[in-house]
């Protein structure tokens, strides 16, 4: 391995790690749910409200960062990006009220827009040939980040309230400092490739896809998007109330069943990414949302100690395809790298947040546990990702075979 290939490594596991910091400070939101619940007193529509309101700024700045970093790359995004979730953290910690909770969520989100379009771009640059194994690397560090919020909040929140978020300002610190040096690198890379492209023979363009072509494969993931964020927000934001009272058990046993299903998510998100370069990211993609749904409709109907299987089982097939899609769009939009991220990480925000707020409003109406047993049904849409174009088509070679 070259010293450039160890620099660019290091730079990858650097991103990595800021990814882990930022998802496990917002995961930290849902996860508190029940506590801002009781301190608050707030209904569930409120709690999808802050819900909303996270992921909703998450989603809202993203693409435009993307598009915005494409024409022009902004290094020094990566650690403003963490001083608003250490504004945030500080918010969360004083919040008196409801209004305090949604501007405290706003500047986490923010962050997170941040963070997720020019986070990717760098993981992509860093890449080298293997651009699924590089996305998987950095979504992985997310995922595990999210994994950490439950056990977080069974071992710091509870016993110690609100103001124990005060002890995430340091990761928040931490993250500034992280991205100030991936920052350094990702600013000298930028160069580099300018250089090498005004040094070089320009490369034949590769064939555009039609506005329709891009317009029926767009379609098609963003409903991928939509089945899986919104049973992963049923679950994150709202599968803890359920399961405390269908089994009238503690918020902490409630927790370990989600930490189990993000731990698991971690794990799905590692192995999607070589999986795709390997068998075909078309493949991985049906699977990873239709292969979830036999276990996801059984769910909400067995005991305490099979939940905790299913989640496991559940967290590792939904999550190999997250990945596996971003890299898939930005072969179908080559050149867009930072639009496509942005696009699919803002979508991803917004569709779990307003799903978040028209399930708080129907559990209100209707109860919690009828509309947790129908959002296991949202892996079903998996079914039409069969209908995506083939790895040959999009790519202009077959992929590997096992």
């Amino acid at each position: 391995m070259t010293k450039t290939t160890k620099t660019a490594m290091t730079v990858l596991f650097g991103v990595s790690f800021a990814h882990l910091l930022n998802d496990a400070m917002q995961s930290i939101v849902p996860a508190a749910f029940p506590i801002f619940q009781q301190n608050l007193n707030l209904s569930f529509t409120q709690v999808g409200w802050i819900a909303f309101t996270l992921n909703v700024t998450a989603s809202i700045l993203q693409p435009l960062i993307g598009y915005c970093t494409d024409r022009k790359p902004m290094p020094m995004l990566l650690p403003l990006g963490m001083v608003f979730t250490l504004l945030g953290m500080i918010g969360l910690a004083f919040a008196p009220s409801l209004g305090v909770l949604l501007l405290a969520s706003a500047f986490i989100g923010i962050g997170s827009s941040i963070l997720h379009p020019e986070s990717s771009r760098v993981a992509h640059l860093a890449a080298g040939k293997g651009k699924g194994l590089a996305q998987s690397i950095f979504q992985v560090g997310g995922n595990f980040g999210q994994a950490l919020a439950p056990v977080i909040i069974v071992v710091m929140i509870v016993p110690l309230g609100q103001l124990s978020f005060l002890w995430f300002t340091i990761l928040a610190i931490i993250g500034i400092m992280v991205q100030t040096v991936v920052g350094r690198w990702y600013g000298k890379k930028v160069k580099e490739v300018a250089i090498s492209k005004l040094s070089l023979p320009a490369e034949a363009p590769r064939q555009a896809f039609s506005k329709s072509f891009i317009g029926y494969v767009m379609i098609i993931l963003i409903l991928m998007l939509f089945s899986k964020f919104v049973y992963l927000a049923s679950m994150t934001g709202y599968y803890t109330f359920y399961f405390m009272d269908k089994y009238e058990l503690p918020l902490s046993r409630a927790q370990m069943c989600l930490f189990a299903l993000q731990f698991a998510g971690m794990v799905g998100t590692f192995i999607g990414g070589p999986m795709a370069d390997r068998f075909g990211r078309q493949k991985i993609i049906w699977f990873s949302i239709l292969g979830t749904a036999p276990f996801s409709i059984l769910l909400p109907h067995v005991q305490p100690a099979m939940a905790m299987i299913l989640c496991v089982i559940i967290g590792l097939i939904l999550m190999s395809g997250f990945s596996v899609i971003i890299v898939y769009a930005q072969e179908l939009l080559p050149g867009h790298v930072g639009t496509v991220a942005g696009l699919f990480f803002g979508l991803s925000f917004g569709l779990a947040g307003l799903g978040s707020v028209f399930m708080g409003w129907l559990m209100d109406s209707y109860g919690v546990s009828i509309i947790i047993q129908l959002c296991a049904y949202l892996p079903l849409l998996g079914i039409f990702a069969l209908l995506l174009p083939k790895d040959s088509v999009i790519m202009g070679s077959e992929p590997k075979k096992a």
